[in-house]
This record gives C-alpha cells, structure tokens and sequence, in this order.
C-alpha cells in the first residue's frame, strides 16, 4: 500500500514525468565549507530537501552552469564549474557528480584561477546584453579548450550570437 507524502501534497502524473525526463542537480550550501550553486540556467522545477540542500530540475536541451567549491580551515580545498545541456531520455552523456543523471559536459574547469576566468566570460556575456542559457554551445567547448591550456577564450559578441542563431534556424 503506497502512503501520500508526510506533506499531503501527491505528485501528478506530469509532475512525475517532467521529473522522469529532466536532469536534476543537488545544490548544498553549507556556509565557507560547501557550497554548489547555479550560475545560470532556467530551471523547471526545485524540490527542497532540507535547510542546506535542494535538488533544481532543467528540461532537456537547457544550458545550465554548475559550480562546486568547497574549503577547509586553512582555505579553499576544490573548485570547479561545468557547463552542460541538459540531455534527452535515451540520450547519452558524461556522469558528474551531484547531476542526475548527467548531461552533454560543454565546459568542465577546476581551480579557482580558472573558474573565476569562466565567471569572468559569463559576466562579459551579460555585459553584451545575452543570456549565457542561450549562447552557442560551440562556444562553451572552445572556451573550455582555451581556458584549459591558460590561453584567453574568444570573445562572444551579439554579432557571433546572431550567427549562431541563424545557424540553429537553419537546423545546423
């Protein structure tokens, strides 16, 4: 025999399955020990899970940006932030950690030089007047290539969005 949730509140059948085809994320916030949160991203639905942790769901094909970062007494221990879409049931993709069950990886950086430089061309994206959620995903990958070998990525103007958005019209 199945029991309601403590909560009275029983899930619909298009809740479970908006749940079943989304990626969830398990953001936690434990102040200046651990802390994952969401740079940006649309998300579809948030379910609290206790006072330090909730669990945000992205419909597939949603760009999201996810950063870790956790510290010690003596200082910052690990860092990292990822760019991923959100995949399709069927779909494949890269596991990683606190995402379920995954997503198409578009930029994956740790250390904190190099996270602030991802923070840095999220911000300079925005400053442009863009919504990093609907930048071209190309641009994820060679800013992840290019951060990655200590070299500056390229900038990502209205004029190379534009381009990008007439390319995905076109269906390429």
């Amino acid at each position: 025999m199945t029991h309601p949730p403590a909560h009275g509140h029983v899930p619909s059948r298009a809740a479970d399955r908006l749940r079943k085809d989304c990626t969830e994320i398990e953001l936690i916030w434990i102040e200046k020990r651990l802390e994952h949160w969401i740079r940006f991203g649309r998300i579809a639905s948030e379910r609290i899970v206790s006072r330090k942790t909730r669990i945000v769901s992205f419909r597939p094909d949603a760009i999201v940006a996810f950063v870790r970062w956790s510290a010690n007494d003596f200082g910052t221990v690990h860092s990292r932030i990822d760019i991923l879409r959100a995949v399709r049931p069927g779909e494949s993709y890269t596991t990683a950690p606190f995402v379920r069950p995954g997503g198409e990886l578009l930029l994956s950086i740790q250390g904190w030089p190099k996270v602030r430089k991802v923070l840095e061309t999220i911000d300079s994206i925005e400053a442009e007047g863009l919504d990093a959620c609907d930048v071209a995903p190309e641009h994820w990958r060679h800013a992840h290539n290019r951060l990655s070998a200590g070299e500056p990525a390229r900038a990502y103007t209205a004029e190379r969005h534009q381009a990008w958005l007439k390319r995905k019209a076109l269906g390429q």
